[in-house]
């Protein structure tokens, strides 16, 4: 094995200074360099995203307030219409209850009054059919018919007595 000779170290560890020398100069003029200008520009490009996410971020936040603000004014408007819209109906229901109370009422009195009417009317016919039927049965039991005003005084009386 070539390596094992030891009368070469010299020219070997000669080589590989002069190779690790030149590896060094080229790395460090030519690639390390780009590497460094790439890993740059990465670094500045994820700071820039990182600003705009937090940009987007607070802009969200900002959006997101104006949102709820929005929902709470507009249940806040939504409950006055509604507490408004229900004291009109209330309102209304009471007027119409009145106006069907007064309404009902005039019916009423005017059926009491058709009753009292008809009331009347049939207390003054059956008078009559009374005293119809009075004169003849005194007609057929005495066989005289008897004077209408006697027979008037004479339902006149009774109808007191009761």
């Amino acid at each position: 094995m070539p390596q094992l000779v030891f009368s070469d170290y010299p020219t070997q560890i000669f080589w590989l200074v002069v190779t690790f020398a030149v590896l060094y100069v080229v790395l460090s003029t030519l690639v390390l360099p780009s590497i460094a200008r790439t890993l740059g520009e990465r670094d500045s490009r994820l700071q820039g995203d990182i600003a705009r996410a937090e940009k987007l971020k607070s802009e969200a936040e900002a959006t997101l307030a104006a949102y709820r603000k929005a929902i709470g004014e507009a249940r806040a408007t939504a409950q006055a219409e509604l507490k408004k819209a229900t004291e009109e109906m209330a309102a209304e229901a009471a007027r119409r209850e009145g106006e069907l109370a007064a309404s009902f009422a005039e019916k009423a009195k005017a059926a009491e009054a058709g009753i009292v009417a008809a009331k009347t009317k049939a207390l003054t016919e059956l008078k009559n059919v009374a005293g119809d039927a009075v004169h003849d049965l005194v007609s057929r039991l005495v066989g005289v018919a008897p004077a209408a005003r006697e027979v008037a005084e004479a339902l006149d009386a009774s109808s007191r007595r009761e």
